[in-house]
């Protein structure tokens, strides 16, 4: 019997639960959402998501959606990825997650889909690269705070969530939107945040979790989109 079910789509931010997973261990259901066929639009799939936004992860009778609260939510259950409840780093860990969901990962849905941001698409350009000046602050901010630990994770503490949030968060701000990504030049710059990725991208956990959603090496360093079926929408 599995523990969770994850309901995805192919590099969405489903990724980082999917590494989280992988990360503990933990036994899970994958359901892709095809999006191409609007499976997202469905009133069985909102049921789940009132959004019909990715990811959902079915705990039981639990249903979580919204990336940050989930690896809470499994933080709280695989002490392995992250300071628990009781842990003097909790706090450390509620800041940098929702800075993470609250602050880099929403800026780059303006990047992703700059279109539903502006009067008419002549402001889409602009928009971007707006977002992407902002964006290249954010990473100089996160290099010099993993910089100042000596293990080089972004907690004090050591690895956690965070980690794996972020580095999926360099890798779709290189990638998406196809034709106006960021340079990669800029996480080049940071030596700290590049250690961290490439770490990362070494790590069992996360090329296991690349895999299932059809994403080849290098999966954080240089990445390469996924190549998923024919008919499923990338997001």
């Amino acid at each position: 019997m599995t523990d969770y079910t994850l309901y995805y789509s192919p590099d969405s931010a489903n990724l980082v639960v999917r590494m989280a997973l992988h990360e503990a261990g933990a036994d899970y259901d994958a359901r892709l959402v095809d999006r191409g066929r609007g499976e997202h639009r469905s009133d069985r799939y909102r049921a789940l998501n009132p959004q019909g936004l990715l990811p959902v992860l079915v705990d039981g009778d639990t249903v979580l959606f919204e990336t940050a609260a989930i690896l809470l939510y499994l933080v709280d259950r695989h002490p392995e990825l992250g300071p628990g409840i009781d842990h003097p780093a909790r706090g450390d860990l509620y800041r940098w997650l929702f800075y993470l969901s609250n602050t880099l990962h929403a800026e780059l849905r303006l990047r992703f889909y700059s279109v539903r941001y502006v009067a008419n698409a002549s402001g889409e350009a602009g928009l971007r690269g707006a977002v992407a000046a902002r964006l290249a602050d954010h990473l100089a901010m996160l290099d010099r705070q993993i910089g100042g630990h000596d293990d080089g994770w972004l907690l004090a503490s050591g690895f956690s969530v965070c980690d794996l949030y972020l580095a999926a968060c360099c890798r779709w701000m290189v990638l998406y939107p196809p034709q106006d990504p960021v340079d990669h030049a800029v996480i080049d710059a940071l030596p700290a945040l590049g250690r961290l990725l490439e770490r990362l991208g070494a790590r069992a956990s996360v090329a296991s979790a690349c895999e299932r959603e059809w994403i080849e090496p290098p999966y954080l360093v240089r990445p390469r989109m996924p190549s998923p079926p024919s008919g499923s929408v990338l997001g």
